[in-house]
């Protein structure tokens, strides 16, 4: 690479990462409200949060690349067309080529990072995301961590906890069992220890009593022990099957649906999310592409290249609801999958060829006024 395209391409890589990791900060601030509301309601610790963000980042990098690709290739070539730097690389001979290299490649580049990310890493680390957002949900933590508050982890089932010191340490501790409605208990302990174990949830209380009504009778029977366990199996969901979701499966489990009752009603879906994640990176060169034919073709002009801009957004954003069409619809017809890798290559090789017919017209159009000059003087 000439050093005029690794000073261009040091400028796109500089201002691509900027704007990548400010989307992704942003857009995992967007998405972590739900997971916000999530921790509080449960009474976990902020360190969960993050920990739930950092699962997330993956899938949101995915997303913002092609963003992050599109305003570093409009904004350093604007910079340079109106720093009239692209007109003085011109002057002195650079092909159109070695000014358009340098966004080719770290288009070429970003498409290399999106495939992994798509096929690998994001799925992976939503699977994480899902399977410790449903351990939280269900864990006992969840359940017990509230403290000072009526806790209904089941319509049958009310824990009070006044205070939680470290790990499944519990102080005063209130628990009212309705499970069997004919004698419900009511237990009162100064202190207990909750336990997750393979049969469910156990806490072990000390220091208390237990209260047992029998409503045929009426008659209250009192117990006091030093240590009683109180079995919470049969609220623990943490073995309940769950379908495994699109975005947790890899780019195989996609393509070749098993042959599970849901997986056979959603064959056609599964199919076409695991073809978009092979196409959504081929829309990035499609995406630059535009970019660098509104910048680089045509004539230098003074005022700006505001309109050109403005233009190329446009079709950025048309070409984008065309490939949220395509896989909305081929989500029902697989036959037009194809259409789906037809668009973007066949956008970026007839972009790529107007790009470059333009600049061997703009390097006639120099050889013609140069040689008229010399033939006036």
């Amino acid at each position: 690479m000439k050093s005029i395209s690794r000073y261009i391409f040091r400028q796109l890589l500089t201002t691509t990462t900027f704007v990548a990791v400010v989307l992704t900060i942003i857009v995992s601030l967007f998405g972590s409200l739900r997971l916000v509301d999530f921790i509080i309601n449960r009474g976990l610790p902020v360190s969960v949060l993050f920990e739930l963000i950092a699962f997330r980042v993956p899938g949101f990098l995915a997303i913002v690349l092609p963003l992050a690709i599109v305003a570093a290739i409009l904004s350093v070539y604007n910079r340079l067309s109106t720093d009239s730097e692209l007109v003085v690389m011109r002057a002195s001979g650079v092909s159109q080529w070695t000014l358009a290299t340098p966004g080719i490649v770290l288009a070429l580049l970003t498409m290399a990072l999106s495939f992994p990310l798509n096929f690998y890493v994001s799925p992976l680390m939503y699977s994480n995301f899902k399977a410790q957002q449903i351990d939280y949900r269900n864990a006992f933590s969840s359940i017990l961590l509230q403290e000072q508050k009526f806790n209904a982890p089941s319509e049958n089932f009310t824990v009070y906890i006044r205070k939680r010191e470290g790990p499944g340490e519990l102080r005063g501790i209130f628990a009212h069992d309705a499970r069997n409605q004919k004698k419900p208990v009511t237990y009162l302990a100064e202190r207990g220890v909750a336990k997750q174990s393979e049969q469910g949830i156990r806490i072990v209380m000390f220091n208390g009593s237990q209260q047992l009504i029998d409503r045929e009778t009426g008659r209250l029977t009192l117990f006091y022990f030093d240590q009683y366990s109180l079995d919470l199996g049969m609220l623990n969901q943490r073995n309940e099957v769950r379908w495994i979701e699109p975005k947790e499966r890899f780019i195989q489990n996609l393509l070749y649906p098993d042959d599970s009752v849901n997986d056979r009603f959603y064959a056609n879906q599964l199919i076409a999310e695991g073809h978009r994640r092979i196409t959504s990176p081929l829309y990035i060169m499609a995406y630059a592409m535009i970019c660098l034919l509104a910048l680089l073709a045509g004539d230098f002009n003074r005022r700006g290249k505001t309109a050109r801009i403005l233009v190329a957004i446009t079709f950025i954003a048309a070409l984008h609801l065309i490939s949220i069409s395509l896989f909305n619809l081929s989500q029902k017809t697989l036959a037009l999958v194809p259409l789906a890798y037809v668009l973007p290559i066949l956008t970026s090789a007839i972009l790529g060829f107007i790009i470059f017919r333009e600049g061997n017209n703009y390097t006639q159009r120099q050889t013609e006024i140069n040689t008229n000059s010399e033939d006036n003087l």
